[in-house]
């Protein structure tokens, strides 16, 4: 993969017929679609059938299934992520004819032009934090254009182009590509080390935000964490270099302070407290305070967990910064309904339910199995379900470097399984599978099964009524928690016998 080189975006009627190779993907069909709907000619290419294409050739797209050089037809450019090898042959092709080649990210930033860009980046909470500012803009009728990197559970799309004059974006730093976009509005939620196989080193990777930082437009803001260290140093240097910082989170000094985070089942509560004249809005090309007097906010959310109640505080920063009013920011916080494979519920049979996360980094599987493990009761509270986590790790240079830290993060589930590696973009390393993770779950209790058929079998054992499984990972594992629920359903009336495993 490695870091792609940052260009200045092109804007989108200098682009002409525009080619995607991996149409299909969250990212790439997303931006096909706002092109589509601006009256660009698009066509694309994907390996397999799905949904995503079939959707796309209904709104006028010309779409393949499988990759060859003849599918470019006439294109001018070809837009490609990171995923893609340079053996494609559309890509390959591409380069033979000279046509304009173009990152995904690129693509994404010619849309941008003539909006306000509102750019949520960070290590982990991305996706919610954009979909919850794209759901506050929503709601209160600003009509904005986004592109989320999962689905948005009230619109059923990741991406939309809205005639408002905001374009709200999560931006990918793992390959260097968010350097691509120039905010209005920056958001940082945290930052800790990741994507280490592009990056090197943990130094690079953090420079890497500094370097975002400096794309932020002349009079542009950065939200960001008060509590995380690493956005602690990135707001200081913003502030060092005349860029105007607005800070969340639960630290004593945070502009938008949050007290009271509470989960109850799949609902989280928490109240935001701000100083007097928050909140900026537009007076003749000119930004300036807007007082909405004291900020004093409740908000109730329809997703579990400190982190999403972070990510809310997050959003909720941005939206009073763009200039709406706190109760109407908070009224609108409570329409949303999540994002897809950000703790989704996929269903219960046998008196067990099954959540579905995107969580693949260390930090984030701990999040989600403390979130989840509110929402069963957690332990000490009197909840007698357990959880059953159903962990795929994805990539083989990331389960290497954090082996530890993953089974550190699974042993806060009462049973663990874990899947092989899911390869995405790599090639395998001898020696890396997911058995590093399972021998480095504390108590030696976690099961690695490798065959991904198997596993179905294995999780339905192990579950009884009151359990909550949730699995986790960026591969195909989000396939499992349908196959999970139809074997328990197989299984009764015996599903609710439990398999051996730790109390």
């Amino acid at each position: 993969m490695g870091l792609v080189t940052p260009t200045e975006p092109v804007p989108l009627d200098e682009l002409g017929r525009v080619h995607f190779v991996g149409i299909g993907g969250a990212g790439m069909s997303g931006i096909a679609r706002i092109m589509l709907d601006r009256g660009t000619k698009v066509s694309g290419s994907d390996s397999g059938a799905s949904a995503a294409l079939d959707e796309l050739a209904a709104l006028g797209a010309r779409v393949h299934v499988g990759h060859a050089a003849g599918q470019l037809g006439d294109a001018d450019t070809l837009v490609v992520s990171s995923a893609i090898r340079d053996s494609n042959p559309e890509l390959a092709e591409a380069r033979r004819r000279g046509l304009r080649v173009l990152h995904r990210a690129a693509a994404l930033a010619s849309l941008m032009f003539g909006r306000r860009v509102i750019a949520v980046t960070g290590t982990h909470g991305k996706t919610t934090t954009t979909s919850m500012i794209a759901t506050v803009l929503l709601e209160t009728g600003a009509r904005p254009a986004y592109a989320i990197g999962g689905l948005l559970a009230a619109t059923g799309t990741g991406a939309a182009d809205g005639q408002g004059g905001d374009f709200v974006a999560e931006a990918d730093e793992s390959d260097g590509s968010f350097l691509m976009y120039a905010p209005d509005l920056a958001v940082v939620t945290n930052i800790e080390a990741d994507h280490l196989d592009n990056y090197g080193t943990e130094e690079a990777y953090r420079a890497s935000f500094a370097d975002f930082l400096a794309r932020i437009k002349p009079g542009g803001l950065l939200v960001t964490s008060a509590d995380d260290p690493g956005t602690g140093d990135l707001a200081a240097r913003a502030r060092a270099h005349g860029v105007r910082v607005v800070t969340f989170g639960e630290s004593p000094d945070a502009d938008y302070l949050v007290t009271g985070i509470t989960t109850t089942g799949m609902a989280a509560s928490l109240t935001i407290r701000g100083a007097a004249g928050a909140g900026r809005e537009t007076v003749a090309g000119e930004s300036k305070p807007r007082s909405f007097g004291r900020i004093d906010v409740d908000l109730l959310l329809g997703v579990p967990g400190q982190h999403n109640a972070l990510n809310a505080a997050a959003a909720f920063a941005a939206a009073v910064e763009l200039g709406i009013s706190p109760a109407r920011a908070a009224a609108a916080l409570g329409r949303y309904r999540g994002a897809a494979r950000r703790l989704e519920p996929k269903g219960e049979a046998g008196g067990v339910r099954v959540l579905d996360t995107y969580a693949h980094h260390p930090t984030e599987l701990a999040a989600d199995l403390r979130a989840v493990r509110e929402v069963i009761g957690g332990r000490g509270t009197g909840g007698t379900g357990r959880v059953i986590a159903v962990f795929q790790p994805h990539l083989y240079s990331r389960t290497r470097i954090f082996a530890a830290e993953f089974g550190a993060a699974l042993g806060l589930a009462d049973e663990v399984v874990v899947l092989d590696v899911y390869a995405a973009r790599e090639d395998p390393e001898p020696g890396v599978t997911g058995r590093l993770v399972a021998d480095a779950v504390p108590g030696g209790a976690a099961r690695y099964v490798a065959e991904f058929g198997e596993v179905p079998k294995v999780v339905a054992a192990l579950a009884a009524p009151g359990d909550l499984v949730l699995t986790m990972g960026a591969g195909d594992i989000t396939r499992m928690g349908p196959l999970v629920l139809a074997e328990i359903a197989a299984m009764a009336p015996g599903a609710g016998s439990r398999g051996p495993g730790r109390s």
